[in-house]
């Protein structure tokens, strides 16, 4: 990760860490904990559409359930890299692989951390082709 203060940086690397085991463990509820609601989802179709929406905690869970309820071996490589907008805003942008049952397949996406009495909380998540 670059951006920002080595301290700030590490909690970021730290909260990345802490939201991919439980999200490995399938804990929508452990995941949903780490959320500032309601959540901005933004995204765009393959007709070149962009949306918005937000949601609120369950239908994040109920999200979750869907997209990653399937119980397939799943795991990520990734990079992340921070941009920090002030001391408590941060976007990051996630760069790598997700490999689902033994298909492997480019992800990039983006989500606004927003820090909470002392600790992040993710508000907003970008990815392209959920539209």
């Amino acid at each position: 990760m670059r951006g920002g203060s080595g301290l700030s940086e590490a909690s970021v690397r730290e909260w990345f860490e802490r939201y991919d085991a439980l999200a490995a463990a399938r804990d929508y509820e452990g995941m949903a904990d780490l959320a500032l609601f309601p959540l901005n989802e933004v995204s765009d179709d393959g007709k070149g559409n962009g949306s918005a929406t937000q949601i609120d905690r369950a239908a994040y869970l109920a999200q979750m359930e869907q997209v990653m309820g399937g119980g397939g071996e799943f795991s990520f490589d990734v990079t992340r890299t921070p941009h920090f907008l002030s001391d408590a805003l941060v976007f990051v942008i996630t760069d790598g692989t997700m490999t689902y049952e033994g298909q492997t397949q480019p992800v990039r996406y983006g989500d606004l951390l927003v820090k909470v009495d002392g600790g992040w909380r993710f508000q907003s998540m970008v990815q392209g082709g959920w539209g």
